[in-house]
């Protein structure tokens, strides 16, 4: 079993990474500075002895004792929201703490992943992205300080492992929804989610044309999981190749949860991706990996999460 260190344990995505490790057997220490992560997504582990927390801020110290055999970089405000009111954390979450956390898998010889974004793809040319898409990104824009840090974060870490031999693993990550999302987070699903349970009008970004790709956590987690242990270094797209329109979206929440509240339309944010959807021929190939949730399934489960939510 091995020593893994999560950074970015407290996050929706990274707390589910955590329980998923420790229910295999292995033994975890988290890594969470909370400026975007939540300490109740831990509570759960408080009397688990094979976890261990240290509240850091990795991109700038990272105060974990004893060797570790996996690395798992999910350290960066990963919302719009988020981002944009944090600018300098999430360029530095893809930048020094990137660079900490490789030096850290080169000393201790451990394995790395780095969890990249389908943002390296920007507004993109090709649909579906796969990976050799270079990408159409705005580097000055106003959504640039996630999608070149991410960028960034994936050039050194390709430059770790052809320089240094570090094993390193890269996943791009499309749209991931479930349990644990914050209502606040900016992204669509809890966005409209949590519009629906409120009776509050429905708000969609342009005219709600723009197409995602939405990937159930547990499926999400699979993968990342998959990837760690596989040898595949070049970059790998995980995400469901299911395609939604944004306005599709809120019509199904809105039906589901049998509201007739108004959608409001407003205007499209600067740099704002028209389309999103993953090729996961690799992922299929070289991890034997594809979502198995049904978005049925998932809807159910994020919104009685939600609804918990909302009642505290």
């Amino acid at each position: 079993m091995a020593r893994a260190l999560v950074a970015g344990a407290a996050g929706f995505v990274g707390s589910h990474l955590v329980d998923r490790l420790i229910a295999d057997g292995h033994t975890v220490v988290g890594v969470d500075n909370f400026i975007t992560g939540d300490r109740r997504n831990l509570d759960h582990l408080q009397a688990e002895p094979r976890f261990h927390f240290v509240e850091s801020d990795v991109s700038r110290d990272l105060p974990v004792d004893g060797r570790v055999d996996r690395v798992y970089h999910l350290a960066s405000p990963a919302s719009p929201i988020d981002y944009l009111k944090l600018p300098f954390e999430t360029l530095y979450a893809g930048s020094d703490a990137t660079r900490i956390l490789l030096e850290r898998a080169r000393v201790d010889g451990a394995r790395f992943l780095m969890a990249s974004t389908s943002e390296v793809y920007g507004d993109p040319a090709i649909h579906p992205q796969v990976e050799s898409y270079w990408g159409n990104v705005n580097p000055i824009g106003p959504r640039s300080v996630y999608d070149e840090a991410k960028r960034y974060a994936e050039a050194i870490t390709m430059a770790y492992h052809r320089y240094h031999g570090v094993p390193t693993r890269i996943a791009r990550i499309f749209n991931t929804y479930g349990p644990r999302m914050r209502l606040n987070d900016g992204r669509v699903i809890p966005a409209f989610g949590a519009q629906v349970l409120r009776g509050e009008p429905i708000t969609v970004f342009g005219d709600g044309s723009q197409t995602r790709s939405y990937c159930y956590v547990s499926d999400l987690v699979e993968g990342l999981y998959r990837l760690m242990e596989s040898g595949l270094t070049l970059p790998c797209n995980l995400g469901n190749p299911t395609e939604k329109t944004v306005l599709e979206l809120a019509n199904y929440l809105r039906s589901a949860a049998g509201s007739d509240q108004p959608i409001e339309f407003r205007p499209l944010p600067e740099d704002d991706p028209k389309q999103r959807r993953p090729d996961i021929s690799r992922a299929k190939a070289e991890l034997d990996w594809e979502p198995k949730v049904g978005f049925d399934t998932g809807i159910a489960a994020t919104m009685a999460y939600f609804r918990e939510a909302l009642a505290r």
